[in-house]
């Protein structure tokens, strides 16, 4: 049977997926020449020669495979996930982005977030929120630790999805299926998870590099009567997942003229695919691929705190797709869904999703030169028939030839048509507000809007400078002034360089955020704390000042009854935000340190890579790699690590704040040192940056998720 199944597989000429363009994030594998039950390709090519033999092959796979698998829609038809398929805009969201919370107020800003997409490209049905990675790894919190921390807790998280189901957006949150190496679960993950979107009253997980949700997950949800949409990143292990996969990505697939049909979409047409390609900066092809199969979109533009934003005409495509699908809910998962539909022109491609009241045709112009204006389509006679154009709201009057009806569109290069056939006599009202829409959408053909990427500036937080000393302050040491300091900065994140300027840092004499920096540069002469703000100093901060922060969660998370515990005086303070480093530093009279300040500090002027010279582990903490953490060593407890200016403590005890950077979306900190801790069983936890030139890129939500048992400050004052 299987050997038979992978024949007629071929007979159908299934493309490839080109997993090489998905980025060092996600597995690489290695496919065999057809697909089998292990990693699925995802996308059929189309006719080579005639349709018909080609449709009748398409529904005969269909047919047998379904029955091979036995395959049930139950979940499709149940009527607690009956709404997946009519998701068709989505986006993956980061927690961290500014517009969906305020730290100022202390308020999530959905309202804000999502008038500014109504705007861009009209509108979202569901939202992907992501807490965790990049930054989880910093400690040993795991990702349910990263969901109770997010800004009020459960309660909080609770308000933000009721938030957005008042708009009628739906909300997922992630499966980080790599994470063993943090604290260790009380039960199963899927025990967990499900569990707590129970609770928050969430709507779906989505399986982060896993090839298909796996089936105990529904098994919970069956368990605790709580149904949720389930959708992996990666293709599915085996066609039998898309049973209880009722959603999933169509992550990068291989653009060819003639476009792909959906694997996962012709095995079960109610099954929703969300096309995602997030490092793109041109989405025409995602989008004709995606209106061409009748899915979805994931319009994913904030990727790890850097904001790759759909430009306006692509924003336009999205918002003329989006608004065709609304009028006519359900159609898209036709089981009579046709794809390649036979026209008269070779560089446009059409699909037919028929339906009870209506039928309607989606045409892509895939021509990258030419704009389309002729005869496209040819129809069967019918009476009392109407035919519209509903990408430009207007009625078609066709033609009747050699007893045909002979559809005539217009369709820009690199454009979209659509048409609907529909009795005489039942266009609503609403319809004919729909097309009175569409017409003003289309007013304006898409190339006139702009498709340039554009980076959005960042931003260096201002440090107020510090009241000059007259002479080296106790527990500082004096750093001379130098010329012409060569300052290279690499940044230690994982992902990012796929776009034009890359993840990472724009410092202030750059045009844009870059991964890595060198600059040559003059440093005035400053003093340093020799060692990093201990327990003990912090706990004289605290008595002096009563200093308590607005956003206390996880404040001084080591500490019992408003101090410290006996024999931890020494230790560098943790669980301290950017914003309790800095008002620690505005009482002692100093500031937080720039990035390239600590740097020199610890290199002195020959560049060398750790405080000490050549790379020796002796000379800093051992390592923890454990999943309940050990607490930090004490400051002065490795004087051999001393810099070549008597600075100690400086790597592999505790990560060190330093800058801050926002753009419009994103704040984030520049840390500096690594730490002790190295999360073990995934490469996606935190990177450590132990030598002098390398930082991490902590992204920023608030003071309570921020706070880690691996970061703590020191301070400079101006001389």
């Amino acid at each position: 049977m299987k050997k038979s199944l992978l024949l007629l597989i071929a007979a159908l000429q299934v493309s490839t997926i080109s997993f090489s363009q998905m980025g060092p994030r996600k597995p690489n594998p290695q496919l065999a020449s057809q697909p089998t039950q292990g990693q699925l390709r995802e996308l059929f090519a189309g006719p080579a020669g005639n349709h018909q033999s080609w449709l009748d092959s398409m529904k005969s796979w269909r047919t047998k495979l379904r029955d091979t698998l036995q395959f049930n829609t139950n979940e499709y038809t149940r009527k607690e996930l009956a709404w997946t398929r009519d998701i068709y805009t989505y986006a993956q969201v980061m927690a961290h982005d500014r517009y969906l919370y305020d730290p100022s107020t202390r308020k999530y800003t959905v309202d804000r977030f999502l008038n500014d997409v109504n705007k861009r490209y009209g509108g979202l049905d569901a939202v992907l929120i992501w807490p965790t990675y990049p930054n989880i790894g910093i400690d040993h919190r795991n990702q349910m630790d990263y969901l109770a921390d997010m800004p009020g807790g459960y309660k909080g998280v609770k308000q933000l999805i009721d938030a957005f189901h008042k708009k009628n957006v739906r909300v997922f949150f992630p499966i980080m299926i790599w994470d063993h190496g943090t604290r260790k679960l009380a039960y199963s993950m899927a025990v967990e998870l499900t569990k707590a979107m129970k609770q928050l009253g969430a709507d779906g997980l989505n399986g982060d590099t896993m090839p298909g949700v796996t089936e105990d997950y529904k098994t919970v949800y069956d368990s605790l009567g709580y149904a949720l949409a389930l959708q992996p990143e990666l293709s599915l292990q085996t066609l039998k997942m898309a049973e209880w996969n009722t959603m999933s990505w169509g992550y990068f697939w291989n653009y060819e003229q003639k476009p792909g049909v959906s694997v996962y979409k012709w095995l079960e047409p109610m099954h929703q695919v969300h096309i995602t390609n997030r490092w793109a900066t041109d989405k025409t092809d995602d989008l004709q691929y995606a209106f061409f199969n009748g899915v979805g979109y994931n319009a994913w533009e904030n990727i790890w705190g850097i904001w790759n934003q759909v430009s306006p005409r692509h924003g336009e495509m999205i918002r003329r797709i989006r608004t065709i699908y609304q009028q006519f809910p359900g159609q898209w998962s036709s089981a009579g869904w046709t794809p390649h539909v036979p026209l008269s022109y070779k560089h446009v491609y059409a699909s037919l999703f028929p339906g009870e009241k209506q039928s309607v045709y989606t045409f892509v112009n895939r021509d990258t030169v030419n704009d389309f204006s002729g005869e496209i389509l040819k129809l069967p006679v019918e009476a009392n028939t109407a035919y519209y154009d509903i990408w430009n709201g207007k009625q078609l009057l066709p033609k009747h030839k050699d007893g045909s009806v002979i559809i005539e569109l217009s369709i820009e290069q690199r454009g979209f048509g659509a048409v609907v056939v529909i009795r005489s006599g039942q266009e609503t009202a609403s319809f004919k507000k729909f097309l009175q829409t569409m017409k003003k959408l289309s007013a304006q053909p898409l190339k006139a809007y702009s498709a340039v990427w554009k980076a959005i500036p960042q931003h260096q937080f201002t440090l107020q400078p510090t009241k000059r000393a007259s002479s080296t302050p106790a527990g500082m040491i004096e750093i001379p002034a130098m010329k012409d300091y060569t300052f290279e900065s690499i940044g230690v994140m994982i992902e990012g360089k796929e776009l034009p300027t890359g993840l990472g840092i724009q410092h202030p004499w750059e045009q844009h955020a870059s991964h890595t920096q060198k600059h040559v540069m003059n440093i005035p002469s400053f003093y340093i704390d020799k060692y990093p703000v201990t327990n003990e100093e912090f706990k004289q901060f605290i008595d002096v000042t009563k200093y308590h922060p607005a956003d206390d969660h996880n404040f001084l998370k080591y500490w019992q009854n408003g101090t410290y515990a006996p024999g931890t005086g020494k230790q560098p303070v943790t669980w301290v935000s950017i914003e309790d480093a800095r008002a620690y530093a505005k009482w002692a009279g100093k500031r937080l340190p720039h990035e390239w300040e600590w740097q020199y500090a610890a290199q002195g002027t020959d560049g060398r890579l750790y405080p000490w010279g050549a790379a020796d582990s002796t000379k800093r903490p051992a390592v923890d790699s454990s999943r309940d953490i050990r607490m930090p060593t004490d400051v002065d407890a490795f004087p051999v690590g001393a810099s070549p200016f008597g600075v100690m403590d400086l790597t592999g005890n505790v990560w060190q704040w330093t800058d801050e950077y926002a753009d419009e979306h994103t704040r984030a900190a520049v840390l500096k040192g690594g730490s002790y801790y190295q999360a073990k069983t995934s490469r996606w936890y935190f990177p450590q940056a132990y030598e002098l030139n390398k930082y991490g890129k902590y992204l920023l939500l608030s003071p309570g998720i921020d706070r880690a048992a691996t970061i703590g400050f020191r301070c400079v004052a101006d001389k």
